[in-house]
C-alpha cells in the first residue's frame, strides 16, 4: 500500500493506493486557512500543513480500512513556488509565502530588469520570472526582514519541507526545483549568479537543497513522525514534486501527445516533453518534469471564479447554469466576455478588467451572458494551447481534472474549441494520485510507464470527441475572441 500527499493552498489531500491492483482504496482531506493583506499578502503558517497532513492521512487510512503499518511507501506534492525558510537548528523563521502572493512584485521587476526584462529571462533561465516565483520572496525578504534573512540555513519549498519534516532531510526535485526562478531549465542546474545578486555573500547557495532525481527516495520516516502518523517507520519517503508535476503522473500524462487541463479557480495546461522546448512567449513556462522530463505550461488566471460570478449575479444553481449555456447559440449571438476578473496571464494582461463586448437590444439576454463567460474562459485555455502547439507540443488527447470538468456542456465545449478528443480520469485527486505512483516507482515496484497504466483510469462515460461542425462554429467565436483581446491590449 502507498501513501499520496497533496498539500495545497486550501487544503491537504490524502490517497492511500494498492499499486499493485490499481485501487484507490482511501481519500482524506484536511483544510488550510490563508494569511492574507491588501497588499497582495499570501502566506501560510507551515504548522498548519502538519496538522492537516496526519489528519488527512487519518482519515484516508480509515477509509481505505487499512492499518498504517501497511504503508510501504509515500509520496509529497505540494503547491508550487513557496517559500519556506529555515535556520540552522532547522526552525521555521516565518510563515510561508506562496504561489499566489505578489506582495514582492516591486521585487521580481527589479531582477527581471536586471535580466534583461522577459526575453533575458528566457535566454538564461529558460523560462520568464513571475511575481508568484520563489526568487522575487528572497529579496522580498532581505529588504522586509534583513534580521531572519541573516539567519537562513535552508531555502525549501512547500513539498521540500515536508520532505524536511518527514524525514530530516533537505533535498528538492528538478520539477519542483524549476519552478524557483533560480533555476536554468535547459542545463537543469541552480543559477548561483542570480542568487549571488540578492545575496554577495553566497550565503544563499550555500542554502540550497541537495537536487534529487524523481525516482530516488529522500529518505525513511523519522521514529517520532511515523509515530504521530500512525505509519511503519521503515516507510519509504519518494522525491515529491510540484501540485502540476504529480498531476501529471497522476493523469498519466507521462508521454508527447497527452495534455493534462485543469478547469479550477484558475485555470492550467501542461504537456510533457522529452526535450526543453522553450517557448519565445514569457507565458509559457517550460518547467522540468518530476518524470526526467520537461513539463511545458501555462496558466490562466480566471476560470470557475468567473463563472461562478456570472451563475451568482444572475441567482442561478449550477444545473440552471448549465442549462443556460446550452440553450444559447456557439458564439452567444456576438456577446464576447473577456473575464479579467483577476487581470490575466494568458493572453500576458495583468492589469486588465473583466469586460463584455458586442452586447445589442436583441442578444443581451441571461443564457448569452452565462454561454459568453464560458466560452470566454475555456477561449483563454485556447489561446494557451495555441502558444503551445507553436513551440512544438502535441496535443492529440486531453485529460480533463478540476470541478469544471464535472460539466457535461463544458467538456464537449473544450472538445469541440481544442478539436481534440477529451476525456477525464475516474480518480480526481489527481496530484495524490501522481504522489503515490510516484512512491511505488521509488520503491521499485515498475517503470513509472507500467505503474500510470495499472494504477491510472480513464472515464469512458465522460468521453467527449470533438464535432467539425461545432469546432468550426467555435472557430468564427474565437476569433472574435482574439480581436477584442486585441483592442485591450492596445489599451493596456
Amino acid at each position: 500500500m502507498y501513501l499520496g500527499i497533496d498539500c495545497g493552498t486550501q487544503g491537504t489531500k490524502a490517497l492511500v493506493l494498492d499499486a499493485h491492483g490499481g485501487r484507490v482504496l482511501g481519500i482524506g482531506a484536511a483544510p488550510h486557512s490563508l494569511i492574507s493583506e491588501a497588499n497582495g499578502r499570501r502566506e501560510q503558517a507551515v504548522e498548519q500543513w502538519q496538522v492537516a497532513l496526519q489528519a488527512a492521512t487519518a482519515q484516508a487510512l480509515a477509509n481505505a480500512g487499512i492499518d498504517g503499518r501497511e504503508i510501504v511507501a509515500m509520496g509529497v506534492s505540494g503547491q508550487q513556488h513557496g517559500l519556506v525558510l529555515l535556520d540552522a537548528g532547522g526552525s521555521v523563521l516565518r510563515p510561508a509565502k506562496l504561489w499566489c502572493d505578489t506582495e514582492s512584485s516591486p521585487q521580481n521587476q527589479r531582477l527581471l530588469d536586471h535580466l534583461g526584462g522577459e526575453r533575458g529571462s528566457l535566454q538564461r533561465l529558460g523560462l520568464a520570472i513571475a511575481p508568484g516565483y520563489t526568487v522575487s520572496k528572497l529579496l522580498w525578504t532581505r529588504e522586509h526582514h534583513p534580521e531572519l534573512f541573516a539567519r537562513i540555513a535552508h531555502i525549501l519549498l512547500p513539498h521540500d519541507y515536508l520532505n524536511y519534516w518527514l524525514t530530516g532531510r533537505c533535498c528538492s526535485e528538478y520539477g519542483d526545483a524549476s519552478g524557483t526562478g533560480y533555476f536554468n531549465v535547459r542545463t537543469r542546474q541552480w543559477d548561483l549568479a542570480l542568487l549571488a545578486e540578492i545575496d554577495p555573500t553566497g550565503r544563499l547557495a550555500q542554502a540550497l537543497p541537495e537536487l534529487i532525481e524523481a525516482d530516488q527516495p529522500v529518505g525513511r520516516l523519522l521514529p517520532e513522525i511515523a509515530q504521530r502518523l500512525g505509519l511503519n517507520p521503515n516507510v519509504q519517503v519518494a522525491s515529491g514534486g510540484g501540485d502540476n508535476m504529480l498531476g501529471a503522473i497522476g493523469t498519466a500524462n507521462i508521454e508527447p501527445g497527452i495534455l493534462t487541463m485543469s478547469l479550477g479557480s484558475s485555470g492550467t495546461l501542461y504537456a510533457y516533453s522529452d526535450q526543453p522546448r522553450v517557448s519565445e512567449h514569457a507565458s509559457v513556462a517550460t518547467f522540468c518534469s518530476s518524470t526526467g522530463g520537461w513539463l511545458p505550461l501555462i496558466c490562466t488566471m480566471n476560470l470557475t471564479n468567473a463563472t461562478t460570478a456570472v451563475r451568482q449575479f444572475l441567482g442561478l444553481d449550477l444545473a440552471a447554469f448549465n442549462s443556460a449555456v446550452q440553450s444559447a447559440p456557439i458564439g452567444a449571438e456576438g456577446v464576447c466576455m473577456l473575464p479579467f476578473l483577476s487581470g490575466e496571464r494568458v493572453p500576458a494582461l495583468p492589469l486588465a478588467n473583466g469586460s463584455l463586448h458586442g452586447l445589442t437590444a436583441s442578444n443581451m439576454s441571461a443564457a448569452n451572458l452565462c454561454r459568453a463567460v464560458m466560452e470566454g474562459t475555456t477561449f483563454g485555455l485556447r489561446y494557451g494551447l495555441d502558444l503551445l502547439r507553436a513551440s512544438g507540443v502535441r496535443s492529440d488527447s486531453i485529460r480533463l481534472v478540476g470541478g469544471g470538468a464535472n460539466s457535461p456542456v463544458w467538456r464537449q465545449m473544450v472538445a469541440d474549441v481544442m478539436n481534440t478528443p477529451v476525456t477525464c480520469p475516474e480518480q480526481a485527486e489527481a496530484a495524490a494520485l501522481g504522489a503515490a505512483i510516484q512512491a511505488a516507482w521509488c520503491n521499485g515496484v515498475g517503470t513509472l510507464a507500467q505503474l500510470c497504466e495499472r494504477c491510472v483510469h480513464l472515464d469512458a462515460s465522460r468521453l467527449q470527441r470533438p464535432d467539425a461542425t461545432r469546432a468550426m462554429a467555435y472557430e468564427q467565436a474565437y476569433l472574435t475572441y482574439r480581436r477584442w483581446v486585441g483592442v485591450v491590449e492596445r489599451v493596456n
